[in-house]
């Protein structure tokens, strides 16, 4: 079995590729017992190291009735599937929500104009970065909204923030919207990558709005902003 080089951090390098029921519950308890899932609010990530360990408790208990060659392996082959899902998916929006988030526009960024900020992701895609178009894409969309005057230009706005407020004057894309605030939280703080087809998602999303009229109701109203009635 080729070991996958992206769980080698996450297993000994000592120990065979093929692990045996103890190897295969061991492995999994010492990446979920990593600081990022122990110290996940709310206690969700505890829920799902609960029922992992329960799932692995009745593997175990359903294959003592196959042969031994055969159930060490579809327990080694479950135990991989399991840990690639909690090192590549759960990790990572994990540490996102660890890191304080900071605002949109770093520095260089703090002057430039959507038309701009959409030429460096068209750029960065054309280059195969990913990860900045994602960011160039998702500063595109708040930029633009400000030059619309749908939200008010606010320094230090975080992902989150501009997701909230971007939702609320876009309900229809709402979901959309979200998606990229949060992919760019996981992007910057969580250690994630972004791929082709985010960068694509998010340009569509960003000439989708261009196209849409905001709700006039909420116009230059920023959730993070209002006052509590």
């Amino acid at each position: 079995m080729i070991f996958p080089l992206y769980l080698r951090s996450a297993v000994p390098f000592d120990v065979p590729v093929e692990p045996d029921d103890r190897q295969a519950r061991q492995w999994l308890e010492t990446e979920l017992a990593r600081p990022e899932y122990q110290d996940a609010r709310p206690g969700w990530a505890e829920q799902l190291i609960a029922a992992v360990l329960e799932w692995l408790g009745d593997v175990l208990s359903g294959i003592q009735g196959l042969g031994s060659g055969t159930g060490v392996l579809l327990l080694g082959l479950g135990a991989l599937v399991v840990l690639a899902f909690a090192v590549l998916v759960i990790r990572p929006r994990l540490n996102a929500r660890r890191k304080p988030p900071e605002g949109i526009f770093e520095d260089a960024a703090a002057e430039q104009d959507a038309a701009g900020h959409r030429q460096l992701a068209e750029h960065a895609a054309a280059a195969g970065d990913w990860d900045t178009a994602l960011a160039e894409r998702l500063r595109a969309v708040l930029r633009s909204a400000e030059e619309r005057v749908i939200l008010d230009r606010r320094p230090g706005r975080t992902a989150s923030e501009a997701g909230a407020a971007l939702s609320s004057v876009f309900p229809t894309a709402g979901t959309d919207i979200r998606w990229l605030s949060a992919r760019f939280d996981e992007v910057k703080y969580g250690g994630a990558h972004a791929g082709a087809a985010d960068s694509e998602r998010a340009a569509r999303l960003d000439a989708e709005l261009l196209r849409t009229e905001p709700v006039q109701a909420h116009l230059r109203t920023d959730p993070a902003l209002a006052v509590p009635k």
